[in-house]
Order: structure tokens, then C-alpha cells, then sequence
């Protein structure tokens, strides 16, 4: 499921990198889940800034380990449960650093992921400020 009218601002090829590895990881964690559900949208922080997130209900992970989620080469689950390097998560979390914004992960075992950003206006976008507007249809 995808929200309409989805955009932010950054750099088009980086935040298409972004997405590109959060919903490859969503695809790929409920990938032995039965009615598999995977969504991009959007939710409004305490503060009012708009924050997107790509949720599944798949595998899921285990908040104590939610540190090493981001770490380049970290794995959670072992590669003959889920194929993958351990380095998406990583490169999401220094694209979206690079832009001024901040990620995070919320998560339980067997009940799925959150992974939520907001890409701010950073120093990477100053120099080509450019809109992504992320239009899906399933």
C-alpha cells in the first residue's frame, strides 16, 4: 500500500537509493510471510514535520539489537533465512544523514519492521535542490 501524493526534497538519485533498499528489505522480510502487507507513507512527528516510513508485517527483529541495524555489514537474521551483505540499512542511514535527516527502526520479531525518515534540508541538497515525488501504484 502507498500513500498518494508522497514527496520530499533531495537529491532524486540518492533518495531513490533510499527506497529502493527499504522496500527491497520489506519485499525481502516477508518474502515467507502469508498476506504479506507493505507499506510507504507518510505520518506527522510530535513537532509537525512530516516523516515517511516503509513498514512490513514480515520477520521483524528484536529491539535489543536495533543498534547494530544500521552498522555496514550487520546482520540480524542468518543467510539461509534471508539473503543479503548487510550494508542497505547502512547506506540508507548515510544518504539520509548526508541530506541533514535522521532514520530510525522500530520492530518485533515475526511482527514486521518500521523504518521511518525524514530527509531535511542538508548541505547535500543545497547545492542541487531537487523534489522527488514518489508515485507508486500497486
Amino acid at each position: 500500500m502507498v500513500t498518494d501524493g508522497l514527496s520530499t526534497h533531495g537529491d532524486a538519485r540518492s533518495l531513490r537509493i533510499v527506497l529502493d533498499n527499504l522496500l527491497s528489505n520489506a519485499w525481502k522480510f516477508t518474502s515467507t510471510t502469508p498476506q504479506a502487507r507493505i507499506e510507504l507513507g507518510e505520518q506527522t512527528a510530535p513537532d509537525g514535520t512530516s516523516l515517511l516510513f516503509v513498514r512490513d508485517h514480515g520477520a521483524g527483529f528484536d529491539m535489543a539489537l536495533v543498534d547494530k541495524l544500521f552498522g555496514a555489514f550487520q546482520r540480524l537474521h542468518r543467510d539461509t533465512e534471508f539473503p543479503g551483505t548487510g550494508i542497505g540499512l547502512a547506506t540508507v542511514q548515510r544518504i539520509i544523514h548526508r541530506h541533514g535527516g535522521r532514520v530510525w527502526a522500530e520492530g518485533a520479531v515475526n511482527q514486521g519492521g518500521h523504518i521511518v525518515f525524514r530527509p531535511a534540508r542538508g548541505r547535500a541538497q543545497q547545492a542541487q535542490p531537487t523534489i522527488i515525488v514518489l508515485l507508486i501504484r500497486t
